[in-house]
């Protein structure tokens, strides 16, 4: 009898022990944490369609905590990335170039968008073409970032001049593109290098007119306006979560070409949400027409722009970017 009731207790205290396990592993399962990065500019669309639609969810493992960080610039987003805080996102390539020279161990695995970058000056401030920008201020994010190194390398290579940051004829200030059209209301910039859907907000409340274009604009068409990076020590130790996560992007971008009015109503709730800014049906249309959403990259591309940028002095040393570029997720 005494071996019977021992073994009961046994079986019993198995049982408890398989419970507490099987607990266990259900809240490891549960407590990964994915956190993805991006800007409210509509060069980084996929990110907000992703979000709206649930697609990292989706594609990474039941259980998995998907949340998102919005960035007012590069810099503030590949700090994260370098941190920790972020898993992985959508930035400007100048920003994931410069750190990668830097000695940043990060890898662009997909772009996130092309083109979308257009030069504005303000209403009448009697700026007819480039050669007027003597003496005139711009305006650009962040110092060295993407729609920088496109401005001062179209002012020097084309027109000859350059910034107040090596002595030049042009004075350059720095703030978030959702501020552009009031500071051109008020007279505080004269020039903008302005990423979409802030150009064609600019141009519906007439405070500025384009100057030069798009596909004018020094790599305007060929480079890619937003990439899609991770650092290294994810792809070393999970390149199937990296696999996943690059996976949700892609379909983020699909979804994009697949189904562009409701991509573009995404984008005006999520820019809203995020600016507190509404633009309008006609504003995303024009700057749709910009940008050509997609996740190939090309490495050679991001190669020469990172030569503009070691030639404007914004990189110390001639930038090597072999590496950089890891296109086995998109494959």
């Amino acid at each position: 009898m005494k071996k019977i009731i021992l073994f009961a207790m046994v079986v019993l205290l198995g049982a408890f022990m398989a419970a507490c396990g099987s607990s266990n592993a259900e809240e490891g399962s549960n407590s990964e944490e994915v956190t993805i990065g991006y800007f409210p500019n509509i060069n980084h669309v996929a990110g907000m369609v992703a979000e709206e639609k649930e697609l990292y969810s989706e594609s990474l493992p039941d259980g998995t905590t998907v949340n998102y960080q919005y960035f007012p610039d590069g810099s503030a987003f590949m700090t994260a990335l370098e941190t920790g805080d972020i898993e992985a996102g959508i930035v400007g390539p100048g920003p994931a170039m410069n750190h990668y020279t830097s000695g940043a161990e990060v890898s662009v695995v997909a772009a996130g968008s092309a083109g979308g970058t257009v030069i504005m000056a303000r209403k009448d401030a009697g700026i007819e073409s480039p050669e007027d920008l003597a003496g005139k201020n711009f305006i650009s994010p962040r110092v060295g970032c993407t729609h920088d190194v496109q401005f001062e390398t179209q002012m020097k290579e084309d027109f000859g001049m350059t910034t107040d940051r090596v002595n030049g004829e042009i004075k350059h200030v720095t703030g978030k593109p959702a501020t552009y059209s009031n500071m051109f209301a008020t007279g505080n910039v004269d020039v903008a290098t302005v990423p979409e859907p802030w150009a064609s907000f600019i141009e519906e409340e007439g405070t500025g007119e384009v100057l030069i274009d798009t596909p004018e604009v020094a790599y305007g068409e060929t480079l890619p306006a937003a990439v899609f990076v991770t650092s290294n020590e994810l792809i070393e130790n999970d390149p199937e979560l990296v696999q996943n996560i690059v996976d949700a992007h892609k379909n983020a971008t699909e979804f994009i070409q697949n189904n562009p009015d409701e991509a573009k109503t995404i984008a005006i709730e999520k820019i809203k949400d995020i600016t507190d800014q509404e633009l309008s049906s006609e504003v995303i249309d024009r700057a749709w027409e910009r940008i050509d959403f997609t996740y190939e990259v090309d490495a050679e591309v991001l190669q020469e722009f990172a030569n503009s940028s070691y030639d404007l002095g914004f990189l110390d040393e001639q930038p090597d970017l072999s590496g950089l570029v890891d296109k086995q997720f998109i494959e």
